[in-house]
Formats: structure tokens, C-alpha cells, sequence
């Protein structure tokens, strides 16, 4: 280092210092490249997260990286307070002792989330580290700041005896408090030991004006409050990266101190090796390489595929050839580029977990195209019969490593991911962290709960910030007219905004990456340190997965898919009964592709729980296009995405499809390759194919050409222009139309999906379809049991199997299992699992006996046989509310009142049991049980029985209180929940700051739940969820709205609300705005057009009956309603008016009066 250097920042945190950092990675290299400073130092807060990206970004810029982290040290549980200090890696020995006491401490060292190391594994392992003894919160701190000057010589003695001239002491001139008298103490300390001493700065941000960004974040992660007085300020203002001459000033009464700096920066050397992969090595059979090995089982693989679909495909000489070539080809590349022991390791798993019963999907992304990955099993689509592309999975001209993404059942996942730690070492496999950052809508939140604004100022805030993707601060600003306008007009808001600003994308939290798991040839800390949550649980990498990638792990994606999981359940449900009549099993990967019954249902768009074909949008996509093929299946996948809903793609395809439109083709050659899309350039595929076809691009190239396409940069494209045309120009395509084709390929190259994924998410979609249509009650149960936590999810299944036909039976303990399942007659059994307050053991125990000794005969012989203290009181009221005991008894209310004898009984037989006697007084209390049940208790009313089945169930069942006005309902209302719920409406943008004008609408159903929040000016805003038996939909009701119909507004009534309906970005889904509520009186009240009662012949001569109805209207005259009596005689009929004095008040109670004046009439109001 140049004479010039007289300091070097050690000491500082980074964003991910996630306690107090918020300098990014980047913007540090520029600022120390702005400082002419050679080298900088990054020691976050007991983590090396920042390693990688820190490392890499110091090069780029010409500085030198010094890799290290501030830990915390702990040697006994009675110390006070831990030491922090900070550990530089010296050399390729330290940064493996660092990653390794890092991991050390989170596996083994946790304490309430923090992470601590002792002295003693420090010491032990301090080969290639250079210590720095921490200043106010350091090593000698608490004995100085005691003055117990013995106990600080001890200590330093100890550490210089290990470290020798690796350690040092640390000055701060940061403006704490005690600070300076400390320093004197520390120098006194290091004079009388010959220690030498080292100055830092301990920045945690960039500029002294973040210094209340820097404070927010300290709070935000201490879950307080900026203005709170009791909150212990760690840090000052002067914790910014300061330049060298500020340092110099700062201690120029200790040039060693500074000139240490540069002394350890010289000191510090670490290497990274990065961008050299790291595979585990791959058991093979002796005698065999690894490639010999893959090749021969990729040919024993492909045979057996052959021999699996020659029914549907003819397996000629040539048909043969060509896919011997194509394995030739693939073989050829795998074993160039060194892959052959990822694809093993991946069908090796793969095929461990279908052993195992773990359902594996069939493959996703462009792993999809290579036909021995479908050889090996770890894929299930045949990539020639779907003209999908080996070079857009591994393309030999642009190295990288392949990368299959594996979906596997939501329940088996785990199991897998423990093979693979099992197979190759516990110490060598792990998942892969991520990051939380504080995104747009979230920073918002997290900066105005600091700063101490009221929930409703901030949600209002959150709110007017456009749900969308990518969505930054900056950039609502520029779509949001409300945030803009609040920002100009508000000191609150731009004091808010302008300090979530600064916090924007700021790291928060660290998280568990969806699917991604390393397995590393050694121990995984020689490639990345460990990260877990206390008690070992969740271990990860501590570099994500670009970081992972980097240092050589190969990264293996292990998702869980749900659908997976109820394809599974359906099959286990369907291939039970196939077995018990003797029948064959569903193979569900040996599907026809052709089936009518599934393109029926599709066609009818009666895709609810379809994978990725339920969406309401899909649905109408699903409606104009009438899918009849598979290949109509993968172009729905590609479709249904934004840029080709509103590029014309999407019209271009149905319109050909349905003979209205003639498609078009520029060149004869385009003809095979875009015919199966009707014209439309639909998948990146087909860009390959026609610049392989007509330009005389290899593979390879066409993937370069294809990722050009999707990045858009006009110097690559410029060239790639050049390329095809004068390529295809070569192949006699005239230099016009070669430029058109390229001009539309570089069009819809954007909206381009990868076919390979498509094709593998289509085979899913198909198989759900088909499932519903040949197996509806197995599928739907499967699908019931998926969600059965979620009751929302739950009520819009039951629905839909009520639409389907299916009939849901009640819970019951003699024939329900855990999850939903499906009887003889295919109606839907009620899954125990779903039922609140009755826990997994209290299950087992029922149905473990039910299996072992047979149904139940009754409840005491339930309560008998089953585990108590599983399936004690509380379980079993749930069960009785449930109707789960009805098998029983009917009247639930008779089984409530007996159950306290019946609990009895059966703790007095079991402890007579463990006693081994007949116990007399069991026998008498077992009589004196049957005695009671002569006396019977009424049975609950409708609405009571309805209540208790909702508390437990989340949902009514066996009826719905609104059952009672839904036929007079339907002529007052503008439709069911569920339609309204799924109808199309557009987004109002902008967000939600203010209220979004929708289209009006009359709705009824019945008040679940009412959550209020306070506004600004202390008036409430309520958010109502309405259940009409066919959906649940949430209306909001503003301030004077609520204030005005509080009253109609209460928890179970049934209301009848006007309003407007409209999408709401935040939620996602469509909002009622209430502008007035009724109840279902004042409703009839307002619509009625008038009663009318229907009188025959026989009815006539009944005197008693005519009395009982004189009676009823007499009640309830004085009201506005017209009373009608028709008159049915033989041959003819009349319709008399009553006089306007015999006009009655419509309640229900006159309803009632007349229901049972006259049972046989259906319907009284005509509105």
C-alpha cells in the first residue's frame, strides 16, 4: 500500500449486520473508492452473509477485501452482558476458522435468537485470525469499567499468550458515554502489556445524514419506538464511514493506533476460489467411469421408456434412430461438460422417493427437454414428442450449471431432503438461506410503527401503494396520485416517506430459500458458514443461493407442490376401491391424453381445484379458447400470462383455432414449427427452431439469440439481426422477408414461455382434470383435505361439490378418517381433521379402535374404548357439536346433557380395569346412565344446532340460517356471493388510498365477523365478512356508514347491504363498498309488491281455517302492504285485491302465522 495510506476502516457493518447496518454492499466500494481509501473491512454482527457479494463488488472496484464479523462471546450464563469483538480472517486457514466459529455459535451457542461463542473456542481455533478487543462493549470493558484491573491483565494476558501478535486493542472515538474514560484505561492496559493498539469507527451507515434511517432500523429490529425514553442508545452520530483525514484528526495523538489499521489490512490476504464447481462424488459399480455408468443407464432408460408408450407412439427403424441420436447428442455434452454425476445424484434421489411413496412431479423449466433426464425417471415428459429443446436446458456454447427443479409432495418433501443428508453426510448437506428485504409496502409499515403513527394513518399510507410485483417507493410516487398528493400536502407523510426512502430494500430478516438444498464433496464449512434457528432447527447456508453458486455448491431444488399431494391422496382414496371389487389400479402417470370426458369438463371451464387452470381469469380464457388437445393445454399454461392477454397473441390463437381467422406464415418453413400454435409465435422454443430451421443457427447459438431476445440490449441485438439475416439470406430467404420474421420474433420473444415447463405443468392440469372428471368425490376429498385449515378454501370446495352433484356427509366417529374421504355411493365423508378443538391423538385413538375392534355402538361404548386423556371433555363436545356422536343418537342437545355421566362411567371402568375387578358401583353408575336416557332434553333448535357445527366446523353444514330467505332473497339480490366473488373487474390502480368507485350491486347474506379499526379522527372503519352459503366476502363499511347502520351491523344477522362492488389491489380479490344495510324485514319492507294467499275449494269449506287466517291478518294489519287472496275453483281462478285497510305489516313472524295457516303454500311475497 502506497506511503500516502495512513488508515483503513476495519470495523463495519452492512445491511445484513441485520441490528443495526444499512450500508449496502455496492454504494460502500463506490463511497471507499471515493475515499482514495485501497482497502475496506466488513465484520457484521456475528454473521458472514455479506461475504460473497462484499468480495466480489472490492475487486470489481480495485480494493482489497478484509473479511470478518463482530461476535458476541459468553463464558458463563451469570455474565451480565456478552463481549463483543471482532475476528479478521488473516489468511485461507482463518476465513475456514471463522466460518467455522460462526457455525459454531448458531448451532451450538443460541441464547433467545442471539448467537454466542465462549473465549475457550476461540482461543482453540485461532490460527489465521487477528483479534480486535472490542472498545465500550469489549473484552475488558466490564473489569475496567470495575476497576478490577487483575481481571483485565488476566485476561489479555491470556489472549496475547494464543494470539501472540495477532491481537488487538481497540480505540473508539464514537461519542459514547464513558467512552474517552475507558480509552485511557484501555491505553494504560496495552502500555503495561506491550499489546499493540488499533483505532476503528464502527460504521454502520455511509453519511452522517442517515443517521435516523440508521436509528430507525435499530428500532424497527427492537420492535420500540423512536421517541421512547427508556430505549438505550448504542449507537451516535459519528458512526459513519469517515474519510482518512477525518481518522487522522480524530487520533492524531496515537499514530500507531492508525497505522495498525494498515498494518492488519496488509495482514489480511483470503482468497475466495470462486466460480469452480464442487460436485459430491457418485457411487459406481466397479470397473465403470462415472460417464460409462450414465451412459449405460440412460440406454437401459430410454429402452424401457420406448417400451412403455409404443401403444400410442409407432417405434419404427426410424423413429428409433431419432431418438437414439438424440441421446447420442445429449450423452455427448453431458459427459464434455462434467454433469454426469449432478444427473445421477438428482435420479438417484428421485427414484429413492417414489420407492418410498413420495409422489414426485413430472418436472418443471426446461429440464423438461432433455431425453435423459426422461430416460433416468427424473422427468416424465418426452421431449421429442413435444418438440422441446435440450439447448434451452444446457447449452454447450454458454457454460453453467444444468439445474432441475424437482417438485415432490407437500408431506414427503422433508423425507427426501433427509435421504440426501443420510446418503451423503449430515455435515455436508443443507438448505440455502434468504433474505427478507424491506419492500415498498412493508417498509412503509415498519418506518411509520417507529416513528409511533396511529394503524389507520400508516394502513392508509401501505395502501395507496400500487399491489404489483417489483413495486418501489419511487415509483408509486409517480403512479399514485393519492401517495403523491399526501407526500406534497403532509409534513407527516414526507417525514414518513423520506425515511422509508433511505430503508427501502434494506436486508431484514433471514428466511429458508423455497426449495434449495447444497450438497458439498466435505464439510459444508469449508465452502459457506451455517445459519439455523435455535435448537438446530432449519439449517442453512449463510450464502444465498447466487452466493452458494459462486463458491462451487451445486444447488439441488427440492419443492413441495400441493397438488402432488392431492393427486396422491385421490389415487390412494380410488386405488382402495379398484382393489376391494378386484379391479386395476390407476396408473396415473399412463393416462390416455385423449380422454373425451376431461376435455368435456375443460370445456365446460368447470376447472375449480384444476391445477393452474382455476383462476377466474383462466376460466374465460378457458371458455373462448374450448382446449380439445393436449397441445391446447400447454398453450393455456403459456397464455395466461399478462403480455400475451394484451399483445393479441391470445385472440390471434382462439381465432384461428375456431376457423374465424386464416393463420399466417412468412415463409414455408415457419409452417411445422408454429402450426401447433395456430400461427402464433407462443414458446422460446419456437424462436430456437426458426433460427436453427431458417437461419442456420446451431442449438446453442439459437439460446443465445433467444436470451438476447429477452434482455433487449440494442448492441446484441443489433448483431444477432446481422447473424439471422444474413444466415437465412444463405438458406434463399429473401432479405425482406428474413427481416419480417426477425421483427416478429423479436416482438413476441418477450412474451415467450419455456414450452418445457408449460408441457410439464400441463400433464399436472391434465391429470387434476381427469381425476374430477372420472373420480369427482375422490378428487374433491382430496382436494377438501388439503385446505381443510383454511375454512374459506373449505366452504368454496363444499360448494363446489354441491354444484358437482356431490353430497357432503357430516362428520361421523364410525366412518370418518382424518381426512376427507369418500364411501361406497361416492358421497364425501367429513374428515375428523377439520373439526377445531379435536386434536391428531384424539383421532387416532377413535379410528385405532374403530379398525382394531369395530364400530362404535354407542357413546358410552366410544368413551369406553378410546383414550380419554386424547379424547377428553372438551374433544368430545367439539364431536358432539360437529354431528360426529349422531350415529349415536340425533338429538345432539340429549348427548351434551349425558355426557358427564358417560365420561364418568367410562373413568370408573378404566380404572377398574387397571385394577383388574368388576367394580359394583361402575356396574350401578352404568345402569343409573341408562336410566337417565328415558328422560329425553328437547333438541336444539335449527339455529342452534347450526351455531354449534359452525363453532367447530368453521363452516354450517348441514344447513345454512340463511337457507330460510334465500329463494325470497334471490329476487332482491344482484347475485350469489360466489358469482360475485369470482366476477371479472378491472383494477382501479393507484391503490386503495381512496375509495375506488365500483359497480353497484344488492347483496344479502349472513354478518360472520366485524373487525373494526380506528381512523385518524378517532370514527371507526369496519370490515364485515358476509357468508351467504355459497361464498364469504368481505364489504367495508366507512366511518358515517357504520356510525349510521351499527345497529343492522351485528354478528349473526342476516343483512341485505347496497353498495358497489369492486377489485381491491391490496387483498387481491373483489370488495363490497357499503353505502346502506338492511335488515331482512325492512328489505321485504321497501321491495315487497304484495302477499298473496292462495285459497281452494277445500280450503273454502274448512270454516277453522278461514277463522285462523281472519285471525293472522287482523294481527298484523296497519302496515303498506296489499294483501292478495286468490281463489282456485274448479275451471277457473280469481285474484281478489283486499281493501287498502286490510294491508298488513310484512314480518317474519306474519310469514310464520301464515306458513302455518297454510302448510301447503309455498311462498307468501311476490316482490
Amino acid at each position: 500500500m502506497s506511503e500516502a495510506i495512513k488508515f483503513i476502516h476495519l470495523r463495519n457493518h452492512t445491511e445484513y449486520s441485520l441490528v443495526d447496518g444499512i450500508i449496502r454492499v455496492k454504494p460502500l466500494v463506490k463511497r471507499v473508492a471515493e475515499l482514495a481509501m485501497p482497502a475496506i473491512g466488513v465484520t457484521d454482527q456475528s454473521n458472514l452473509f455479506a461475504t460473497v457479494k462484499f468480495y466480489r463488488a472490492a475487486l470489481a472496484a480495485g480494493i482489497k477485501p478484509i473479511i470478518g464479523a463482530d461476535v458476541q462471546i459468553r463464558d458463563s450464563v451469570a455474565q451480565k452482558k456478552p463481549y463483543i469483538i471482532t475476528l479478521l480472517a488473516q489468511n485461507q486457514q482463518g476465513y475456514l476458522a471463522l466460518c467455522e466459529l460462526i457455525s459454531e455459535a448458531y448451532l451450538n451457542g443460541q441464547d433467545k435468537g442471539v448467537a454466542y461463542l465462549t473465549s475457550k473456542k476461540i482461543l482453540e481455533k485461532n490460527e489465521g485470525l487477528i483479534a480486535l478487543s472490542g472498545c465500550l462493549d469489549g473484552l475488558f470493558s466490564t473489569p475496567l469499567q470495575s476497576n478490577d484491573t487483575e481481571q483485565a491483565d488476566t485476561m489479555l494476558s491470556t489472549w496475547l499468550q494464543v494470539f501472540k501478535d495477532r491481537f488487538y486493542i481497540e480505540l473508539q472515538r464514537i461519542g459514547r458515554s464513558g467512552e474517552e474514560g475507558l480509552n485511557n484505561q484501555l491505553l494504560a492496559l496495552a502500555s503495561k502489556h506491550h499489546a499493540p493498539i488499533v483505532a476503528t469507527n464502527s460504521a454502520c451507515f455511509l453519511k452522517p445524514e442517515e443517521f435516523d434511517a440508521h436509528e430507525a432500523r435499530v428500532c424497527i429490529n427492537q420492535g420500540r419506538v423512536l421517541s421512547d425514553t427508556r430505549r438505550v442508545k448504542t449507537h451516535t452520530e459519528q458512526q459513519y464511514l469517515k474519510s482518512q483525514e477525518d481518522m487522522l484528526a480524530l487520533f492524531s495523538d496515537l499514530p500507531e493506533a492508525l497505522e495498525n489499521t494498515v498494518e492488519i489490512a496488509k495482514r489480511c490476504n483470503v482468497e475466495l476460489s470462486l466460480g469452480e464447481n464442487f460436485l459430491p462424488d457418485f457411487p459406481v459399480p466397479e470397473g465403470m467411469t462415472i460417464d460409462e455408468y450414465f451412459a449405460d443407464l440412460s440406454q437401459k432408460g430410454l429402452e424401457k421408456r420406448i417400451q412403455e408408450t409404443s401403444h400410442r407412439i409407432k417405434f419404427d427403424d426410424e423413429k428409433r434412430a431419432q431418438y437414439q441420436a438424440r441421446l447420442k447428442r445429449e450423452l455427448d455434452v453431458i459427459c464434455q461438460m462434467g454433469f454426469p454425476g449432478y444427473f445421477l445424484i438428482v435420479a438417484d434421489f428421485i427414484q429413492w422417493a417414489k420407492d418410498n411413496g413420495v409422489p414426485v412431479g413430472p418436472g418443471r423449466g426446461s429440464g423438461a427437454g432433455s431425453i435423459i433426464a426422461y430416460a433416468l425417471r427424473i422427468t416424465d415428459l418426452d421431449p421429442l414428442e413435444f418438440d422441446l429443446l435440450f439447448e434451452r436446458f444446457l447449452n454447450p456454447e454458454r457454460v453453467s450449471m444444468p439445474d432441475f427443479d424437482v417438485d415432490f409432495c407437500m408431506d414427503g418433501r422433508d423425507r427426501v431432503i433427509d435421504y440426501v443428508g443420510e446418503k451423503y453426510g449430515r455435515d455436508k448437506v443443507s438448505q440455502i438461506i434468504t433474505y427478507g428485504s424491506m419492500a415498498a409496502k412493508a417498509v412503509i409499515r415498519d418506518v411509520g410503527r417507529v416513528l409511533g403513527h396511529p394503524y389507520g394513518f400508516v394502513d392508509r399510507l401501505a395502501k395507496a401503494i400500487p399491489f404489483e410485483i417489483g413495486m418501489t417507493l419511487t415509483k408509486a410516487l409517480d403512479e399514485s396520485p393519492d401517495l403523491l398528493n399526501a407526500y406534497k400536502e403532509s409534513d407527516e407523510v414526507r417525514e414518513l416517506i423520506d425515511l422509508a426512502l433511505m430503508l427501502e430494500g434494506v436486508a431484514r430478516n433471514a428466511g429458508k430459500h423455497a426449495g434449495g438444498v447444497v450438497i458439498a464433496p466435505s464439510k459444508l464449512t469449508d465452502f459457506s458458514p451455517l445459519y439455523c434457528e435455535e435448537g438446530g432447527a432449519n439449517l442453512v447456508t449463510q450464502f444465498d443461493k447466487d452466493d452458494i453458486e459462486a463458491v462451487g455448491l451445486v444447488k439441488f431444488d427440492f419443492l413441495g407442490l400441493r397438488t402432488l399431494t392431492i393427486i396422491d391422496w385421490a389415487l390412494q382414496n380410488i386405488n382402495q376401491r379398484l382393489a376391494a371389487k378386484g379391479e386395476k389400479a390407476v396408473n396415473i402417470d399412463l393416462l390416455p391424453r385423449d380422454d373425451e370426458l376431461t376435455y368435456e369438463l375443460l370445456k365446460n371451464y368447470a376447472t375449480t381445484a384444476v391445477f393452474q387452470l382455476e383462476s377466474r381469469g383462466m376460466k374465460d380464457l378457458i371458455r373462448r379458447l374450448r382446449p380439445d388437445t393436449f397441445e391446447d393445454i400447454i398453450a393455456l399454461v403459456a397464455l395466461f400470462r399478462p403480455g400475451p392477454l394484451q399483445s393479441g397473441m391470445v385472440d390471434d390463437y382462439i381465432n384461428v383455432k375456431h376457423g374465424r381467422k386464416k393463420a399466417e406464415y412468412p415463409h414455408p418453413t415457419l409452417i411445422p414449427i408454429l402450426e401447433p400454435t395456430n400461427g402464433v409465435i407462443l414458446y422460446q422454443e419456437q424462436v430456437m427452431q426458426i433460427a436453427q430451421d431458417l437461419a442456420g443457427y446451431s442449438l446453442g447459438s439459437a439460446d443465445l439469440l433467444r436470451r438476447a431476445m429477452g434482455k433487449k440490449k440494442p448492441e446484441e441485438m443489433a448483431k444477432q439481426r446481422e447473424m439471422f439475416t444474413t444466415g437465412a439470406v444463405a438458406n434463399n430467404v429473401e432479405e425482406s422477408v428474413a427481416t419480417y420474421i426477425f421483427d416478429l420474433m423479436e416482438k413476441f420473444a418477450g412474451y415467450g414461455f419455456n414450452k418445457s415447463h408449460s408441457a410439464a405443468y400441463a400433464l399436472i392440469a391434465y391429470q387434476t382434470a381427469w381425476l374430477k372428471a372420472h373420480y369427482p368425490s375422490e378428487f374433491m376429498a382430496a382436494v377438501l383435505s388439503s385446505d381443510m385449515d383454511n375454512t374459506d378454501k373449505v366452504v368454496l370446495f363444499i360448494d363446489e361439490c354441491r354444484d358437482m352433484g356431490l353430497n357432503i356427509l357430516p362428520p361421523d366417529v364410525n366412518s370418518s378418517y382424518y381426512r376427507f374421504t369418500t364411501n361406497e355411493e361416492g358421497d364425501i365423508i367429513y374428515g375428523l381433521g377439520a373439526l377445531k378443538g379435536v386434536g391428531e391423538g384424539a383421532i387416532e385413538s377413535i379410528i385405532q379402535q374403530r379398525e382394531l375392534n369395530g364400530p362404535y355402538s354407542s357413546h358410552e361404548d366410544l368413551a369406553n374404548r378410546i383414550d380419554l386423556r386424547k379424547a377428553n371433555r372438551r374433544v368430545q363436545e367439539a364431536l358432539i357439536r360437529a354431528g360426529a356422536l349422531d350415529c349415536f343418537d340425533t338429538n345432539r342437545a340429549q348427548l351434551m346433557q349425558q355426557l358427564t355421566n358417560v365420561l364418568q362411567v367410562a373413568e370408573q371402568q378404566g380404572k377398574s380395569a387397571m385394577a383388574g375387578q368388576n367394580d359394583l358401583f361402575g356396574v350401578s353408575l352404568v345402569e343409573t346412565t341408562q336410566k337417565s336416557n328415558a328422560v329425553r332434553v328437547k333438541t336444539w333448535s335449527e339455529h342452534e344446532r347450526l351455531k354449534h357445527e359452525k363453532t367447530i366446523l368453521g363452516l354450517y353444514l348441514t344447513g345454512h340460517p340463511f337457507d330460510t330467505v334465500r329463494d325470497e332473497m334471490s329476487n332482491i339480490v344482484s347475485g350469489k356471493l360466489a358469482a360475485l366473488h369470482d366476477m371479472e373487474l378491472s383494477s382501479p390502480g393507484g391503490g386503495q388510498y381512496r375509495r375506488a368507485k365500483g359497480k353497484p350491486i344488492t347483496v344479502s347474506g349472513l354478518v360472520l365477523n366485524i373487525r373494526t379499526r380506528p381512523t385518524k379522527s378517532g370514527a371507526k372503519i369496519a370490515t364485515i365478512i358476509l357468508d351467504d352459503g355459497s361464498a364469504r366476502m368481505e364489504a367495508v363499511a366507512y366511518s358515517e356508514v357504520f356510525e349510521t347502520y351499527s345497529e343492522q351491523l351485528q354478528v349473526e344477522q342476516i343483512v341485505v347491504i347496497e353498495g358497489s362492488i369492486s377489485f381491491d389491489d391490496f387483498a387481491g380479490q373483489n370488495r363490497i363498498s357499503i353505502e346502506s344495510v338492511m335488515t331482512v324485514e325492512q328489505a321485504r319492507k321497501r321491495f315487497i309488491k304484495d302477499v298473496l294467499i292462495e285459497l281452494d275449494a277445500d280450503v273454502l269449506k274448512q270454516d277453522n281455517k278461514i277463522n285462523q287466517l281472519h285471525t293472522v291478518l287482523s294481527k298484523y294489519r296497519g302496515g303498506d302492504c296489499p294483501v292478495k287472496i286468490k281463489l282456485m275453483l274448479p275451471g277457473a281462478s280469481s285474484a281478489l285485491l283486499l281493501p287498502d285497510e286490510w294491508n298488513i305489516k310484512p314480518e317474519d313472524a306474519l310469514l310464520t302465522d301464515l306458513h302455518n295457516a297454510l302448510p301447503e303454500q309455498q311462498g307468501f311475497i311476490r316482490y
